[in-house]
This record gives structure tokens, sequence and C-alpha cells, in this order.
């Protein structure tokens, strides 16, 4: 098993599950610390290489993931991972496309829909899920 993250760390969101994920903007550096052993990067373009396991999922700022279904299949990668390894979530900012992925995510382990939006803002960002249609996007998540 690799050591996870540690839940006071910066960015981090305990899940219903007691999984941990790491949200981060890209913008900024790499926090200090264990590197991720995975990572989900919600860009327009492909991400940089990363010396870990990653993942691409298109999703352009402000938008919406532009395949609905990889969208689920990489959130629901990102939740299992988050089991037993370091998995962080990230976009250029961190908090509109990452807030939305983990509100999503919280959805699958548990957080009703309805509810998700304000459980993240709540346990990673007061900012997070940026765009209304982000938000509906959430609330229409199938858990």
């Amino acid at each position: 098993m690799t050591d996870g993250w540690t839940p006071d760390s910066n960015g981090v969101l305990r899940l219903p599950s007691g999984r941990l994920v790491r949200g981060r903007g890209l913008r900024r550096p790499l926090p200090a610390g264990p590197v991720p052993t995975f990572g989900l990067y919600l860009l327009g373009k492909p991400p940089p290489a990363t010396e870990w396991a990653a993942r691409w999922l298109r999703w352009p700022d402000f938008r919406l993931p532009a395949d609905r279904d990889d969208a689920a299949d990489a959130f629901r990668d990102v939740l299992a991972r988050a089991g037993d390894g370091r998995v962080e979530v990230a976009c250029g900012g961190g908090r509109g496309r990452t807030g939305t992925a983990l509100a999503c995510i919280a959805v699958l382990d548990g957080v009703p829909a309805a509810e998700a939006v304000a459980f993240v803002r709540r346990h990673y960002a007061s900012h997070a899920v940026e765009t209304p249609w982000q938000k509906r996007y959430v609330s229409r998540f199938p858990g």
C-alpha cells in the first residue's frame, strides 16, 4: 500500500468513505511533500508529462467536460485509486473544473448530488465550482 495524503495537507479533500483526494491548480508550484501516484488533469489541451501515472480529460476552462462518459469513467478511476494511493485532480486554477470534478467524485462516494457542491465548498475551497452550468452538471451527475 502507498502512503496517502494527510487529511490536513493543502488542498486535500476527505470523502465520506475516508479516501483522500488532493485538488490543486497547475499554475501554482507543485506542493512540497510526496508526489502523486496518479493525477487527473482537466485541461483544454494535453498536460505536460509527469513522473507519475496520469490521465487527461479534455475540459476547456469555465466549461464542462468534452466527453461526459469519459469524465464519469475518469471520476470512478480517481475514486478507486484514492483507496491506496496519492491521487490528485487538477486544472489551471484549481477551483472551477477541479471543484466540479471533486463534487462528482463525492457523489460517487455517497454525497447526494444536491449537496455535493456545498460539501466541496465547505471541505475543499469556498469558491469551488465556478459557473452555474458546472453546478447544474454536479446536481445532475448520476451517482
